[in-house]
Protein backbone atom coordinates (compact mmCIF):
# COMPACT_ATOMS: atom_id res chain seq x y z
CA UNK A 1 0.00 0.00 0.00
CA UNK A 2 2.88 2.24 1.03
CA UNK A 3 4.02 1.77 -2.95
CA UNK A 4 1.03 2.60 -4.16
CA UNK A 5 0.10 5.97 -1.91
CA UNK A 6 3.58 7.20 -3.09
CA UNK A 7 3.32 6.65 -7.02
CA UNK A 8 -0.43 8.00 -7.10
CA UNK A 9 1.18 11.10 -4.55
CA UNK A 10 3.28 11.81 -7.85
CA UNK A 11 0.59 11.27 -10.28
CA UNK A 12 -1.59 13.93 -8.61
CA UNK A 13 -0.58 16.83 -9.78
CA UNK A 14 -0.63 15.46 -13.01
CA UNK A 15 -4.59 13.94 -12.67
CA UNK A 16 -5.96 17.26 -11.51
CA UNK A 17 -5.10 18.97 -15.02
CA UNK A 18 -8.09 16.54 -16.50
CA UNK A 19 -11.93 16.40 -15.73
CA UNK A 20 -14.23 13.72 -16.57
CA UNK A 21 -16.80 13.33 -19.19
CA UNK A 22 -19.87 15.42 -18.26
CA UNK A 23 -21.84 12.66 -17.31
CA UNK A 24 -23.76 11.74 -14.33
CA UNK A 25 -21.23 9.32 -12.18
CA UNK A 26 -21.65 7.14 -9.10
CA UNK A 27 -21.64 7.64 -5.69
CA UNK A 28 -18.79 7.35 -3.72
CA UNK A 29 -16.96 4.43 -4.48
CA UNK A 30 -17.85 1.59 -1.12
CA UNK A 31 -13.55 1.08 -1.80
CA UNK A 32 -13.21 4.85 -0.86
CA UNK A 33 -15.01 4.61 2.39
CA UNK A 34 -12.67 1.99 4.99
CA UNK A 35 -9.55 4.55 3.95
CA UNK A 36 -11.99 7.78 4.58
CA UNK A 37 -12.84 6.35 8.07
CA UNK A 38 -9.43 5.41 8.94
CA UNK A 39 -8.41 9.15 8.09
CA UNK A 40 -11.51 10.77 10.12
CA UNK A 41 -10.32 8.66 12.92
CA UNK A 42 -7.21 10.12 12.92
CA UNK A 43 -8.91 13.70 12.57
CA UNK A 44 -11.10 13.43 15.74
CA UNK A 45 -7.70 13.36 17.67
CA UNK A 46 -6.61 16.82 15.50
CA UNK A 47 -7.73 19.40 18.84
CA UNK A 48 -5.42 18.04 20.68
CA UNK A 49 -2.50 17.61 18.17
CA UNK A 50 -3.28 21.03 16.04
CA UNK A 51 -4.26 23.06 19.15
CA UNK A 52 -2.59 21.57 22.90
CA UNK A 53 0.71 21.00 21.15
CA UNK A 54 0.82 24.52 19.55
CA UNK A 55 1.23 28.36 21.49
CA UNK A 56 -1.74 29.91 21.84
CA UNK A 57 -2.60 31.81 18.49
CA UNK A 58 -0.21 30.29 16.57
CA UNK A 59 -0.86 29.95 12.33
CA UNK A 60 1.02 29.41 9.31
CA UNK A 61 0.97 30.77 5.99
CA UNK A 62 -1.05 28.96 3.61
CA UNK A 63 -2.67 30.09 0.07
CA UNK A 64 -6.32 31.68 0.48
CA UNK A 65 -7.10 28.80 -1.85
CA UNK A 66 -5.93 25.62 0.77
CA UNK A 67 -8.46 27.99 3.14
CA UNK A 68 -11.14 25.36 1.18
CA UNK A 69 -14.15 25.75 3.31
CA UNK A 70 -17.81 24.51 2.85
CA UNK A 71 -18.94 27.70 1.40
CA UNK A 72 -16.34 27.11 -1.13
CA UNK A 73 -18.11 23.96 -2.35
CA UNK A 74 -21.19 25.37 -2.19
CA UNK A 75 -20.39 28.48 -4.23
CA UNK A 76 -18.82 25.97 -6.86
CA UNK A 77 -21.88 23.87 -6.74
CA UNK A 78 -24.14 26.68 -7.32
CA UNK A 79 -22.40 28.36 -9.96
CA UNK A 80 -20.70 25.65 -12.05
CA UNK A 81 -22.81 24.00 -14.64
CA UNK A 82 -22.76 20.25 -14.87
CA UNK A 83 -19.86 20.30 -12.07
CA UNK A 84 -19.30 16.60 -11.14
CA UNK A 85 -18.50 15.24 -7.56
CA UNK A 86 -15.15 13.54 -8.58
CA UNK A 87 -13.99 17.25 -9.76
CA UNK A 88 -14.56 18.59 -5.88
CA UNK A 89 -13.23 15.38 -4.68
CA UNK A 90 -9.82 15.85 -6.49
CA UNK A 91 -9.56 18.98 -5.76
CA UNK A 92 -10.12 18.58 -2.51
CA UNK A 93 -6.79 16.29 -2.21
CA UNK A 94 -5.13 18.62 -4.02
CA UNK A 95 -5.88 21.38 -1.13
CA UNK A 96 -4.76 18.85 1.54
CA UNK A 97 -1.78 17.73 0.32
CA UNK A 98 -0.67 21.18 0.37
CA UNK A 99 -2.29 22.23 3.61
CA UNK A 100 -0.50 18.74 5.11
CA UNK A 101 3.05 19.88 3.79
CA UNK A 102 2.55 23.45 5.21
CA UNK A 103 1.92 22.03 8.31
CA UNK A 104 4.65 19.61 8.71
CA UNK A 105 7.24 21.79 7.31
CA UNK A 106 7.04 24.17 10.30
CA UNK A 107 7.49 21.55 13.11
CA UNK A 108 10.56 20.71 14.16
CA UNK A 109 11.43 16.55 14.17
CA UNK A 110 11.16 16.32 17.73
CA UNK A 111 7.76 18.45 17.71
CA UNK A 112 5.34 15.93 19.68
CA UNK A 113 2.88 16.54 16.62
CA UNK A 114 4.94 15.31 13.84
CA UNK A 115 4.45 11.71 14.07
CA UNK A 116 0.86 12.15 14.09
CA UNK A 117 0.81 14.78 11.02
CA UNK A 118 3.33 12.40 9.33
CA UNK A 119 1.03 9.40 9.82
CA UNK A 120 -2.37 11.85 8.67
CA UNK A 121 -0.97 12.69 5.49
CA UNK A 122 0.45 8.88 4.68
CA UNK A 123 -3.51 7.77 5.08
CA UNK A 124 -4.26 10.80 3.40
CA UNK A 125 -2.35 9.10 0.24
CA UNK A 126 -3.67 5.71 1.24
CA UNK A 127 -7.19 7.35 0.15
CA UNK A 128 -6.19 9.33 -2.73
CA UNK A 129 -4.58 5.87 -4.03
CA UNK A 130 -8.21 3.91 -3.61
CA UNK A 131 -9.70 7.40 -5.34
CA UNK A 132 -8.00 6.87 -8.71
CA UNK A 133 -7.99 2.95 -8.74
CA UNK A 134 -11.86 3.61 -8.27
CA UNK A 135 -12.77 5.32 -11.50
CA UNK A 136 -11.68 4.46 -15.02
CA UNK A 137 -8.68 6.64 -16.89
CA UNK A 138 -10.96 7.98 -19.56
CA UNK A 139 -13.01 9.62 -16.67
CA UNK A 140 -10.04 12.31 -16.38
CA UNK A 141 -9.33 13.29 -20.20
CA UNK A 142 -11.65 16.40 -20.65
CA UNK A 143 -10.60 19.99 -19.22
CA UNK A 144 -11.93 21.62 -16.23
CA UNK A 145 -14.06 24.26 -16.16
CA UNK A 146 -12.59 27.69 -15.78
CA UNK A 147 -13.44 28.31 -12.67
CA UNK A 148 -11.73 24.73 -11.26
CA UNK A 149 -8.81 25.47 -13.63
CA UNK A 150 -7.88 28.44 -11.70
CA UNK A 151 -7.96 28.00 -8.42
CA UNK A 152 -6.36 24.17 -9.66
CA UNK A 153 -3.65 26.81 -10.87
CA UNK A 154 -3.51 28.58 -8.13
CA UNK A 155 -2.92 25.57 -5.72
CA UNK A 156 -0.15 24.24 -8.18
CA UNK A 157 1.72 27.45 -8.59
CA UNK A 158 5.62 27.77 -7.42
CA UNK A 159 5.46 29.58 -3.87
CA UNK A 160 7.91 32.11 -5.11
CA UNK A 161 5.68 33.30 -7.93
CA UNK A 162 2.75 33.91 -5.29
CA UNK A 163 1.71 37.22 -4.89
CA UNK A 164 1.83 38.51 -1.46
CA UNK A 165 -1.52 39.53 -1.56
CA UNK A 166 -2.84 35.86 -1.56
CA UNK A 167 -1.24 34.29 1.05
CA UNK A 168 -3.53 34.07 4.43
CA UNK A 169 -2.82 32.80 7.94
CA UNK A 170 -4.50 30.29 9.69
CA UNK A 171 -4.06 28.04 12.66
CA UNK A 172 -3.40 24.42 12.24
CA UNK A 173 -6.91 23.92 13.93
CA UNK A 174 -8.36 25.43 11.88
CA UNK A 175 -6.99 23.97 8.86
CA UNK A 176 -7.45 20.70 9.70
CA UNK A 177 -11.25 21.36 10.60
CA UNK A 178 -11.74 22.62 6.84
CA UNK A 179 -10.33 19.18 5.79
CA UNK A 180 -12.57 17.64 8.23
CA UNK A 181 -15.52 19.12 7.34
CA UNK A 182 -15.25 19.40 3.71
CA UNK A 183 -14.14 15.36 3.26
CA UNK A 184 -17.96 14.92 4.83
CA UNK A 185 -19.20 16.67 2.83
CA UNK A 186 -17.85 15.69 -0.63
CA UNK A 187 -17.74 11.77 0.73
CA UNK A 188 -20.74 11.84 2.66
CA UNK A 189 -21.95 7.93 2.10
CA UNK A 190 -18.82 7.29 3.64
CA UNK A 191 -20.13 8.82 6.85
CA UNK A 192 -24.20 8.76 6.86
CA UNK A 193 -26.17 8.35 9.97
CA UNK A 194 -28.30 5.54 10.05
CA UNK A 195 -30.41 7.08 12.73
CA UNK A 196 -30.77 10.42 10.99
CA UNK A 197 -29.73 11.70 7.64
CA UNK A 198 -27.38 14.74 8.36
CA UNK A 199 -26.46 16.91 5.54
CA UNK A 200 -22.45 17.56 6.52
CA UNK A 201 -22.47 20.49 3.78
CA UNK A 202 -23.94 23.09 6.32
CA UNK A 203 -22.15 25.01 8.00
CA UNK A 204 -25.14 24.48 10.65
CA UNK A 205 -24.77 20.93 10.84
CA UNK A 206 -20.99 21.45 12.67
CA UNK A 207 -21.94 24.62 14.56
CA UNK A 208 -24.71 22.48 16.76
CA UNK A 209 -21.80 19.74 16.78
CA UNK A 210 -19.65 21.58 18.91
Amino acid sequence: MAQLSTSVYLLGGLLGLFLLSPVLMALTPASMCTPLRTLNNSLSHRRRYMKHNFPINYTIRVHHKEIFKLSDINRMRLHVKGLDELVLQRLWFQVNQGVLKKIIRVMPERHPSRPYTTELERRFRDAEGVLVQSHPAEVFQQELAETIQDTWDHLTEEPDRVPESSWRIASPKTLLDNFCHTMHCLFSECFASTEEPWDYCSVSHWRKGR
